[in-house]
């Protein structure tokens, strides 16, 4: 094998491991979403995040550190 062949290869491999990763942050946000449909879910919902107050980030088990690490992540990262 080539060089080129041996990356296409290992970055195939670094998906594959993390495909599963994926599939259950889908999961935790709505069954069955693909990959878009994930990133416009992020899109509208980690912004909201930041604007949640103690209190309700409590509700849902986070604290104003996690929420704003999360809130401030662009909407492409999974």
């Amino acid at each position: 094998m080539n060089g080129l062949s041996d990356v296409r290869l290992l970055l195939r491999n670094e998906e594959l491991l993390e495909e599963p990763k994926v599939r259950s942050r889908a999961r935790c946000a709505s069954a069955d979403l693909g990959r878009w449909a994930l990133m416009l879910h992020h899109l509208r919902t980690r912004p909201a995040l930041l604007e949640l107050d103690k209190d309700q980030l409590r509700d849902i088990g986070l604290d104003a550190q996690q929420a704003r690490r999360e809130g401030m992540k662009p909407f492409w990262r999974l």
